[in-house]
């Protein structure tokens, strides 16, 4: 390869480099940074530094697959390559992770900030006329090093939450959920996704979700070897406030399962030493929308007027804590719904004996009951109708969905189901609240969801009162 130092004046303008190919035609080779969408006829020379799995479409303009791939040159620039339909089948199996590659006649556009995993002001396409060459000979003596990443730690993810960054992660694989499905809410599709819970040398865990094909693919190879603890490595994940923090992939995201890379071994070696008896927390336990109840009840105290406010909860949830009263639960609601004992997935009931569960793929004979109950709550201020699901109504109740249920079914005199119902309301609580507006039917209407219950504690209740009447 013929270096810079050695090139005539004619051949380095502006920051480009004539280059041999292993075809002994020469390039110009350009800089990521000087290309913008004016630009004539280009050639970069990257590595590909990360690459999304092959995944189907369907819109409007018709259905295809596509992929994208990041492109690093020798300066360390980043941008991030679509393939749609022809240029994806096309360009697959040719452009792979950690290869050299020179890349002509692609065209680009301003990048949508929201969905960038890489700090560049454009966005690349590719399609079926562009050209793409590996460049064998020179992978070797490119100046970038082999993919790297930065990580972000898990316990430190909180942190970043509000920016709306995408992030990598390195976790030891602690959990693997079974492939369960979501419908999409405008076409009612089914979506397979799966929950990955990870664990890093900050001691806390995180749920990663896996979506798509990755939930079948990666997630299907993680579930046969989660026994052994395997290291996930996942680029460009999507952060979200769900249980405090929560991971999910997106279209970008690129999952390498044990990856041989030093920061891979090393988190290997901690588990091994420490990790495996290590006690740890969840990321999100001390974050809005956590479920650590060692927070203080006062931490955003609100009464129920300011929350049932129809602005509350607009472009994501917001939480709160309430001291507030249950004065009506219906009796004849659904409180529960019959739920796989594997995946707590809702059951298909065959018979009297007999259950299906869509997302397990199997037939059982045993179920469980989860509760999904509504309730009235009220205070000096005003009442709201809120959900409240299995955990936290158990708490409210005293008792299971099973044994509710039976309960239910043996009602009698001594009416012991309508018993257990009164009995959980006019209780004082502090209630852990998140408000969220959805939309049905084309109209927005407001959610409130009980994340977590704790009594009254009256001392602290009164500590804090004086607190503020001093203040005043």
């Amino acid at each position: 390869m013929t270096s810079v130092a050695t090139m005539s004046a004619a051949q380095i303008v502006e920051g480009q480099t004539t280059t041999p190919t292993k075809m002994g035609l020469s390039k110009r080779v350009y800089p990521i940074l000087s290309l913008n969408p004016y630009q004539g006829n280009w050639t970069i020379k990257v590595r590909v530094t990360s690459k999304s799995p092959l995944r189907t479409f369907k819109n409007a303009r018709g259905d295809g697959n596509v992929f994208n791939v990041e492109l690093t040159d020798e300066d360390g620039t980043q941008i991030q390559a679509t393939m749609f339909k022809d240029a994806a089948d096309k360009f697959y199996d040719v452009l792979q992770l950690d290869k050299v590659y020179y890349i002509s006649k692609g065209s680009l556009r301003m990048a949508n900030k929201q969905y960038a995993t890489v700090k560049n002001d454009y966005e690349m396409t590719l399609n079926a006329n562009s050209e793409v060459t590996e460049a064998v000979d020179e992978a070797s003596s490119f100046k970038l090093p082999s993919t790297t990443y930065s990580f972000t730690k898990i316990s430190e993810l909180g942190q970043h939450i509000s920016a709306k960054r995408f992030v990598d992660v390195l976790g030891v694989v602690q959990s693997v959920g079974p492939l369960t499905t979501v419908n999409r809410k405008t076409n009612n599709d089914e979506i397979p996704k799966r929950d990955v819970v990870l664990l890093d040398q900050s001691q806390q865990t995180v749920v990663l979700t896996l979506w798509n094909n990755t939930a079948e693919k990666e997630g299907a190879a993680l579930a046969d070897i989660a026994s052994e603890s395997p290291i996930l490595m996942a680029k460009g994940l999507r952060l979200s406030d769900f249980q405090g923090v929560s991971l999910s992939s997106t279209m970008n995201t690129m999952v390498l399962i044990n990856p041989s890379i030093p920061d891979a071994n090393d988190l290997r070696a901690w588990y091994e030493q420490d990790g495996k008896t290590a006690s740890s927390t969840p990321a999100g336990a001390s974050l809005p929308g956590g479920t650590n109840q060692s927070r203080s009840s006062f931490t955003d105290r609100a009464v129920l007027s300011e929350i049932t406010e129809p602005s509350v909860g607009e472009g994501k949830p917001v939480y709160f804590n309430v001291r507030a009263y249950i004065s009506f639960i219906k009796p004849d609601q659904a409180m529960w719904y019959i739920a796989c004992q594997t995946c707590n997935r809702k059951l298909v009931e065959e018979s009297t004996s007999s259950y299906w569960c869509e997302g397990c793929q199997k037939h059982s004979e045993t179920c469980s009951r989860r509760y999904i109950m509504q309730a009235k709550l009220l205070d000096f201020s005003g009442e709201a109708w809120v959900s409240a699901f299995n955990e936290q109504a158990e708490s409210l109740l005293g008792v299971s969905a099973d044994n509710l249920s039976e309960m239910r079914s043996q009602a009698g005199e001594d009416n012991q189901y309508e018993k257990a119902v009164r009995k959980a309301m006019w209780q004082p609580r502090v209630y852990r609240i998140s408000a969220a507006q959805t939309e049905y039917m084309g109209e927005k209407r407001q959610r409130l969801t009980v994340r977590t219950v704790v009594p009254v504690d009256w001392v602290a209740e009164s500590k804090n009162l004086l607190a503020k009447m001093v203040k005043a």
